[in-house]
């Protein structure tokens, strides 16, 4: 199948109307590369869903419970956050308040969350959760060796032409644009990583880059 400039903004338009509709009222927010998704979280971990439960945690104006869905989990590794383990992670009750619903059959996730301040950790629809086996390695690796060394990049994403960087410390990410998905190519097996003189740029390398490093590496 030949996909067009054309049809490529035909198939963001219907996806759009999808998101609206299937999320009912409000559930908006646009993707993240899975390295600005652990720069800007509290918490990043690999953990498996064991459990869930609805739990009220207060009313509305109209005296109606207002719920949330509580996930127990069994922490596997931390990446990212506190000292101690995270044993449950909550979510709003409705995909329309960007709730997520999750596997409680004992599958594996890599989940990205913000701690609140009663220090429950906290997941919705705009946070990068996959499941661990969807994970390339590439990505799996950038969790503990990669994609730290970026976070002072900016990550732009490019949806439609014409787009540029407003800076050399900003990586330009262009699946949608070149691929018609969200996570292509550079969401599985780049990171945008800070060069020796400050700008930034994406790298795809077997090992962690070079301190000096000037163009792209591959395997």
């Amino acid at each position: 199948m030949t996909w067009t400039l054309s049809s490529c903004f035909v198939t963001l338009a219907i996806l759009c109307l999808w998101r609206v509709e299937e999320g009912a009222e409000a559930c908006s927010c646009s993707p993240a590369h899975p390295q600005q998704a652990l720069c800007s979280s509290d918490v990043v971990i690999r953990a498996k869903v064991v459990g869930s439960r609805q739990i009220e945690v207060g009313n509305n104006i109209y005296g109606y419970p207002i719920t949330q869905i509580q996930y127990d989990i069994k922490q596997l590794k931390m990446f990212k956050g506190p000292s101690e383990a995270i044993e449950a992670i909550y979510t709003a009750s409705s995909s329309a308040l960007c709730g997520v619903n999750l596997k409680t059959d004992g599958e594996e996730y890599l989940i990205t969350g913000r701690l609140e301040s009663d220090g429950k950790m906290h997941v919705t629809l705009c946070q990068f959760i996959e499941p661990w086996v969807a994970l390339t390695p590439h990505q799996r690796k950038s969790l503990t060796e990669r994609y730290e060394m970026g976070c002072e990049c900016k990550i732009t994403r490019c949806t439609s032409v014409p787009c540029t960087v407003s800076g050399p410390a900003e990586c330009l990410w262009t699946d949608w644009l070149t691929e018609t998905v969200v996570y292509g190519q550079q969401a599985k097996h780049y990171a945008c990583i800070k060069r020796s003189d400050d700008s930034c740029a994406w790298y795809r390398g077997s090992a962690p880059p070079k301190k000096d490093f000037l163009d792209i590496e591959d395997p």
